[in-house]
């Protein structure tokens, strides 16, 4: 009877062992829980959606500035102050980079030719030839007082306006297109301060753009007035008298 009871204690606290291993073994191994890995899912799936919202939300930002920044790119209305401002940028970048003011912006059919100076305010001294240390005279010159008006000989664009160019001293240059030719007019010797124009204008024959000096390396006041057709220098006084109206 000893030997009984003592079979049926071990037997009861073996099963009392097994039982309470069962049930650590559920605690302990939560990925072979079926609950356990409905929770994964649950957790996973959460983080795929929130990751797939960020998304959207950012590519609906994306769009929203995209709406507001074309329309600011397409726009093209501008103000006559602008547009001036614009191209005188442009050209000035164009002939700094060496290239002809034509790159950058249409040169204007020039309908008329005028004398660059009023008669009466001045008189012809040197003309196109005469000697020059190392050189030829280029021009011809309109000697009169300082402060006489100089105009414009036709419609053009300024390529070049500066108070001190080499010999020339205060120059302005006028680029045109005359009889389907490209002609530069050149006017120096200026009174510094008086110019009226910058690189990028463009004006009209007749149009005053500064007045006569003696800057630059000149005996007396006088316009230097220099004429080049496709680039290459003419004889000023003989263009005027065949072309001016």
């Amino acid at each position: 009877m000893r030997r009984e009871k003592r079979r049926w204690a071990r037997a009861k606290a073996l099963g009392a062992t097994l039982a309470i291993g069962v049930l650590i073994s559920g605690a302990a191994l939560p990925a072979l829980n079926p609950v356990g890995g409905q929770a994964a899912n649950a957790s996973a799936s959460a983080s795929v959606s929130t990751a797939a919202e960020g998304t959207a939300q950012s590519y609906t930002a994306k769009a929203g500035i995209r709406a507001q920044i074309d329309p600011r790119g397409n726009f093209s209305a501008t103000t006559p102050e602008e547009i001036k401002e614009t191209r005188s940028r442009a050209a000035a970048a164009a002939v700094a980079a060496g290239m002809p003011l034509s790159s950058a912006m249409d040169i204007p059919l020039a309908g008329r030719i005028v004398m660059p100076m009023a008669d009466g305010t001045y008189s012809f001294t040197d003309g196109f030839g005469a000697s020059r240390p190392g050189r030829s005279h280029l021009g011809q010159d309109f000697a009169a007082p300082i402060g006489t008006p100089i105009n414009a000989a036709m419609k053009g664009c300024v390529s070049r306006s500066t108070e001190s160019y080499q010999g020339y001293g205060v120059t302005i240059q006028i680029e045109s297109i005359v009889d389907g030719q490209a002609v530069s007019t050149v006017y120096s010797h200026m009174t510094y301060g008086s110019r009226a124009v910058e690189v990028g204008d463009c004006v009209e024959e007749g149009q005053y753009i500064g007045d006569v000096g003696s800057t630059g390396y000149v005996f007396g006041s006088c316009l230097h007035f220099e004429v080049h057709i496709n680039t290459v220098a003419v004889d000023p006084l003989p263009w005027l008298k065949k072309n001016v109206s």
